[in-house]
């Protein structure tokens, strides 16, 4: 069954849905059974990373889905690590997130961070690019580049990522980089879309929240869609994973957009992009 999650087309002409589950610090040992849960809750779209360590688990939960649900319903996502940074090397990373997870095929592989340091994500790039060419990949993007990394990969290359994954949450919009991304037709997935929980708690959004008869959870992930901001909420609870996917039945009007908006603080919950490496 495919999903009711409403999609987005990338630049490269595949689709993939605006709300995923995320499985960061998602044991290894409960990472196939949350899978599961969410796909019986509706999801369709999961992201993983070699980081993560949990790919297995994510493969094992696609298999089971494949058993009575078709390849194309589902969207896999996984990432590169920084240690695997380089033309050859990143070959051999994807050969072993494949061989973890167990698929012919990876919907979208990304640069997890640009690694500025090392001065390889171009070639890693290459190598993205390479894959997609071969089949072995449907679409190819990064995570946490900043701007002048994006520049550099279509000044070196041509290639554009189709999907860009950042933090990103009322109180870190990246206005200036999503406006990047909207020039050049790439996408904006946010991870840590609640700010690691620090916003859930704001009373911006706890008033919003209470109005709406909605969590707090809800508001926030529905002002990332209504800004076309694509997004993978991570719980490892059934009842939040469920919960977090019911937002397609209420809509934010400006005022209140305009309210989650007035946050911004330029606060991140995570690392800046040029300190990771």
């Amino acid at each position: 069954m495919t999903s009711s999650v409403p999609r987005t087309l990338l630049a490269d002409g595949s689709s993939m849905d605006m709300l995923g589950y995320g499985v960061y610090k998602v044991p290894p040992e409960e990472t196939q059974e949350l899978c599961t849960t969410a796909f019986a809750a509706g999801y369709r779209l999961v992201d993983t990373a070699a980081l993560y360590g949990n790919e297995a688990g994510v493969g094992a939960a696609v298999r089971s889905y494949l058993a009575s649900g078709e390849r194309d319903d589902l969207f896999v996502t996984s990432k590169v690590w920084n240690d695997a940074h380089g033309f050859d090397a990143t070959l051999r990373a994807f050969d072993a997130t494949m061989e973890r997870i167990g698929l012919d095929r990876l919907d979208l592989y990304l640069i997890h961070w640009p690694v500025p340091s090392q001065d390889l994500y171009v070639e890693s790039w290459r190598a993205l690019n390479q894959l997609k060419a071969e089949g072995r990949v449907r679409s190819v993007g990064v995570s946490n580049f900043q701007q002048d990394h994006l520049q550099r990969l279509l000044d070196e290359t041509g290639v554009v990522p189709v999907l860009n994954q950042v933090e990103l949450h009322p109180y870190l919009q990246q206005r200036e980089l999503r406006a990047f991304h909207d020039q050049h037709g790439i996408v904006t997935q946010a991870w840590s879309p609640l700010g690691r929980g620090k916003v859930l708690d704001d009373p911006v959004v706890v008033d919003l929240a209470a109005r709406l008869g909605r969590t707090p959870a809800q508001v926030i992930l529905r002002w990332h869609l209504q800004h076309g901001i694509l997004t993978i909420p991570k719980s490892s609870s059934p009842e939040r994973i469920s919960s977090n996917l019911d937002i397609f039945d209420f809509e934010l009007d400006i005022p209140q957009l305009d309210a989650l908006d007035s946050l911004d603080r330029d606060q991140r919950s995570g690392s800046h992009p040029d300190r990771v490496g």
